[in-house]
């Protein structure tokens, strides 16, 4: 579509084919750039078919709608359109937590959970988590280059549970998601439904009680749930990527509510992430990228060999994070497995080529695409006792790389530790 609009700016009328489940889609993207009048025909053949007939057909029916909307002269409207009100009043709404809640739901402001109300009070509480004026901006987030000021990240940020000792992470996270490197620009908008995956390093980890342990990717622990979520409310309500209109991930991911993890640097037996990223270990870093796909099993056999070619049988492809828990890293670096030497060895190793029956009934081998290089293949240690290792793998083929950026800490950074740090589940034992 905005290839579309750039030929627009050119003087050269243009109509943009699109199948209608994408229309909203396309509709968006004209708005968010100036153009909302942009010519957009519905062309009613198979998304990515492969059946020629179909698309002739297609063609066919548009044809008189295409030629229309090359040949008609441009309405008023089209030529200067009507600019929309898009003020809000600072305080949205008032009411109890129900209606509240209610409220923001209708008007799309939620992720279908209920949302903490983002009362001046909360606000303010959670932007003692920064030493950033509450109207610097962070980033432009896509898809409609929503400005991520500290405060609307604050409100965000509420609105998902976090703590104000969150919010370093948060602000870290948005720089990352605006590096172009990470390819977020398509990932969070694209048909295969990616999800940011951030992995967190440093003293933090144990300042706000990151788990990094048993269970680690799954719900349960208030830092690794609500920075991933409050990630997602940010580029929804700031970015303005909406499911279904913006967002078209075909499936879906649940990954997108939250997907956080910390390093177990304590236990591992090699350099951290952060580290070998080239950052100090007494640095507090984030590092983001975009998994659509997470696969688990348990190693064959026990030596690091076995090991190994457990971690190999994962299939890394594309960018991938392969997810060793301690115990099978120490195994593996006592049989003098480096992180590097694991990568290659994991690269070289992988799924076997497979048997692929064509449409002339002629036999071929299909190998599955595997990471270009180690650069793609990160390994991360995580996880509590067991025997499984994980694999969260870009599956599609965009080109991106692993981003990292350091957390900075505000002055009050101990008091605020202090004041939160005993907000932990305690169970009652059985």
């Amino acid at each position: 579509m905005y290839n579309a609009l750039a030929i627009e700016d050119l003087g050269k009328p243009v109509v943009s084919l699109v199948h209608p489940g994408f229309l909203p889609d396309a509709r968006s993207a004209a708005s968010s750039r100036g153009m909302p009048g942009a010519r957009i025909i519905p062309l009613n053949v198979p998304n990515e078919g492969r059946i020629a007939s179909e698309f002739e057909a297609g063609a066919i029916k548009a044809m008189p709608d295409i030629i229309d909307g090359l040949t008609k002269p441009l309405t008023a409207e089209e030529k200067s359109p009507t600019p929309r009100d898009a003020t809000t009043p600072r305080i949205a709404f008032r009411g109890n937590y129900e209606a509240v809640n209610r409220f923001y739901y209708r008007n799309g402001w939620t992720d279908g959970l209920p949302i903490v109300p983002p009362t001046d009070a909360a606000v303010k509480e959670m932007l003692t988590g920064t030493d950033l004026p509450a109207d610097h901006i962070v980033a432009k987030v896509i898809p409609r280059l929503g400005k991520a000021t500290v405060e609307k990240i604050a409100i965000n940020a509420v609105m998902a549970g976090a703590l104000p000792t969150h919010m370093p992470v948060l602000i870290a996270a948005v720089q990352a998601l605006e590096d172009q490197r990470t390819r977020f620009d398509t990932f969070e908008v694209s048909t295969g439904s990616w999800a940011p995956f951030f992995i967190i390093n440093g003293p933090i980890r144990n300042d706000i009680h990151v788990n990094f342990g048993s269970g680690a990717l799954s719900p349960g622990n208030i830092a690794n749930s609500a920075i991933g979520r409050a990630v997602g409310l940010i580029v929804k309500n700031i970015g303005g990527a909406r499911k279904g209109i913006e967002d078209m991930g075909v499936i879906g991911n649940p990954s997108k509510y939250s997907l956080v993890i910390g390093e177990n640097e304590e236990e591992t037996p090699w350099d951290p992430l952060h580290v070998e990223r080239g950052f100090k270990k007494e640095d507090n870093v984030i590092t983001v990228f975009f998994p659509n796909n997470f696969l688990q099993n348990v190693p064959g056999g026990g030596d690091a060999q076995g090991i190994a070619q457990s971690l190999a049988s994962l299939q890394p492809i594309s960018m991938s994070a392969v997810i060793v828990i301690p115990q099978l890293a120490k195994t593996l670096a006592d049989g003098g497995f480096t992180k590097e030497r694991l990568k290659q060895f994991i690269l070289e190793n992988g799924a076997p080529a497979r048997k692929t029956q064509t449409a002339d009934a002629s036999t071929v081998l299909a190998t599955p695409p595997r990471a270009f290089n180690t650069e793609e293949l990160m390994i991360l240690v995580a996880g509590g006792p067991g025997a499984w290792a994980a694999t969260l793998r870009s599956v599609g083929g965009i080109s991106n790389s692993f981003v990292s950026k350091k957390v900075e800490l505000p002055r009050n950074w101990d008091e605020l530790v202090k004041k939160y740090r005993n907000i932990v589940p305690v169970y009652v034992e059985y």
